[in-house]
Order: structure tokens, then sequence, then C-alpha cells
């Protein structure tokens, strides 16, 4: 659920330049997926059917579970990013970092809200909760708190996978394409024999969409080629086959059917942005908005379901949709910003600080009193392989 070598915006990570378009990006993905789930999805909150409640709107949100799709290819892109010169400590430091503090609060405050305003059919148990914060709930088979931490099992797989192309020598152009080549054809492989623990692993329905990120950053970070061109024409092709069963699950959500043709055309659009930030035709939006919003877009993500619908189901009988749905995704942008302003980046900072020290601990294999261990210098660090202090991404 993230953002080269542009004069862009710096986010303070070794000289690395954000791209402001793959933040714009970020926030169109996350308001197609609340759009879905808001005017689409048809959990009960409104007091009839997405059909009747938005005669009109109904039909285009009914296509925002592609946003999922979009994120998991910026995904791949970003992760090439952020990897490139750093070893496999530093990446998970990273990851952790990034994916946790926004997480642990969004899991707390939407059981918090969820006990405060019980529905019928909705209930947690405490020990779901308390699993949920590990962020293994799916393969444990544990109820997730909110329906959208289920693509976070996919980013932690697709994060494990890559972390074997960073340990040893390291991130290259020629390890990345290998990996590229070879996870998508075991995929392949996995779809073939139909076995769950290959499908675990592999992600034979999802894996195309990050490989095609990693590919176009590969475009980004040196220059277009052929086999750059054909692996990306591989993932969208294997891709348009992988989407008629998702939105066959999709629709089985909304309880109405569409037309699959704009599932397609908006699968092509998708790959042609990417197209665009990896040429550099986007170096011209550099507004600092787009910075703001790229940050909010995680927050918003993981608040915006379950709280939303509830705020629906206690609401929607006394407030128009006309009123109530601009102003409920005022109220979560708001809440995204403040999230991540008063949350996300202080407790990142922290985690972070203490994550570095810890591996340093473990690298050096000190040992003796506790009190010995405030003599970690950055020196120490960086014999290890770390950046002392270095904000991450």
């Amino acid at each position: 659920m993230h953002p080269t070598l542009l004069p862009v915006q710096h986010d303070g990570s070794r000289g690395r330049a954000r791209l402001a378009a793959l933040d714009g990006l970020r926030l169109c993905a996350a308001l197609m997926v609340v759009a879905y789930h808001y005017v689409a999805f048809d959990r009960g909150a409104w007091p009839g059917s997405p059909p009747e409640v938005f005669p009109s709107a109904h039909v285009p949100a009914s296509y925002g579970w592609l946003g999922v799709q979009l994120f998991f290819m910026i995904s791949g892109f970003v992760i090439c990013m952020s990897c490139w010169g750093r070893g496999p400590g530093e990446f998970a430091v990273s990851r952790v970092t990034r994916l946790f503090p926004a997480y642990w609060f969004s899991v707390l405050a939407v059981a918090l809200v969820v006990c405060l305003w019980p529905v019928a059919d909705e209930t947690l148990r405490s020990r779901d909760v308390a699993v949920n914060l590990t962020m293994l709930q799916s393969p444990l088979g544990v109820d997730a708190v909110d329906g959208v931490y289920w693509t976070l099992w996919v980013e932690l797989r697709f994060y494990l996978l890559f972390a074997l192309v960073v340990a040893g020598k390291g991130l290259t152009y020629a390890r990345a394409v290998g990996f590229c080549v070879v996870w998508g054809f075991a995929a392949a492989v996995a779809a073939a024999v139909d076995e769950p623990l290959l499908d675990q692993v592999l992600l034979p329905e999802d894996c195309w969409y990050f490989i095609a990120g990693i590919a176009f950053y590969l475009m980004h970070r040196h220059r277009p080629n052929l086999a750059l061109w054909l692996l990306v024409a591989g993932c969208f092709l294997v891709s348009q086959h992988g989407l008629v069963a998702a939105q066959a699950r999709a629709e089985g959500h909304m309880g109405h059917r569409v037309p699959h043709w704009p599932t397609a055309v908006l699968l092509a659009v998708f790959f042609a942005a990417m197209a665009a930030v990896a040429l550099g035709w986007t170096r011209r939006l550099t507004q600092r908005w787009l910075t703001t919003a790229g940050a909010l877009t995680y927050p918003l993500y993981l608040i915006h379901e379950r709280v939303g619908w509830l705020v629906i189901r206690r609401t929607a009988r006394d407030v128009p949709p006309a009123v109530l749905l601009p102003a409920l995704l005022a109220g979560m942008l708001v809440t995204a910003w403040l999230v991540h302003r008063l949350v996300e980046r202080p407790l990142a900072g922290v985690l972070r600080r203490g994550l570095q020290r810890s591996a340093a601990e473990i690298r050096a294999g000190l040992s003796g009193p506790p009190q010995d261990r405030h003599k970690i210098t950055p020196e120490t660090f960086q014999a290890g392989g770390w950046n002392y202090g270095r904000d991450r991404r």
C-alpha cells in the first residue's frame, strides 16, 4: 500500500528525489478504492442498494477496486528504487517503519470505533485484534479488523521475495531483471499446478503488477530497452487474464454486474501512466500538494472502509447522500492527515532509531552490561552498512 533521479522534491534518503507524479497516482488509487467501498460495495450501510442510492455514480465507482492493482504497480517501482544501494537490514528497517506505525494506530482505532458503535452482525474479539497488530491475520486464518488489510499480506510476501535480491551482493540491474523473469515464470508454473503453498509464496495473480513496476523503475533509472518493454508487455497481457476472475469477485461484493471492457481500458491507462513516469514525461509535476497527498494515501486506505460504513449506517437516513458522501470523504482525508502528522511520522522515527540500534548491536555482537551499550556510535552503524539517523522512506 508508496513512491529518482529527476530534480524533483527530495525525501531525504540518500539524495533521491521524490516523484510527485507517483504521489498523484497513489492518491488516484486510494480515491478509487474509497469510491468503490462507499458507492458501489453493497454492505447494507445505505438505506438501499448502490444502484438505487447512486443511479449514475455507482457505475464508475464499480471499477474502483482496480486501485489496488495500481497500488501494487507503484509498490514495485518504489521498492526497487528505495532498495538501490541498501543491504537487507536497511531494507527491512525501511519497510517496517513504513508499514507498521500507521497500521498499528488504524487497527486500534477501528477496533475502538466498532466497540463504541456496535452493529449486530459485526463484532471484534480482543484476541483477533491482537493478532491483527502483527499483520499476520490472513495466513493465520484470523478475521481482519478491516477488510482492506488483505492487501498488506500480499505486500509483505512481495517484500520477502524481493529481499532475496537485495541479500548478498545487493540489488543490481542484472539481478533485478533476472528476479522479474524467474518470478514471472515460477508464478506461471504455480498457476498451472494449482498448489496452495506455491500460490501463497509466488502470488501468481498479483505478481505481474509488482514485476511491471520494477521494470518501469529500471527504465527510469537506466533507459528503456526491448527486454524491459517485453517484460512490461508480458505482464500487461497476463494480468488481463487474471482480471476476469478479480472482477467476478468484485461483482459478488457489489451485488450487481458491470461491463468488463472498462476494466481492460483502466488497466491500460495504469500501465500508460507508469510508463509516462518511467520515461520522465511527468518531471514537470512538482507541486507540493501532490507530495502531501501521497503521504495521506496509506492512512486513508487503512481507516476508511469499516469506519466509513459505520458512519453511513448511523447517518444515511437523516443526511442526503449528496451531502453525506463528500463530508465523509473530507473527514477521512483530515483524519488521514492527522494520523500522518501526529502518529505515523513521530512513531516511525522512534521505531527506525530503535531498530537501527538493535541491528547495530546484533551485527557488532555486543555483549556485557546494558550500561555499556550506549557506546554505539554513528561509525558503528556505518561500519555495519547503516546510515545513522537518516530519514527513511
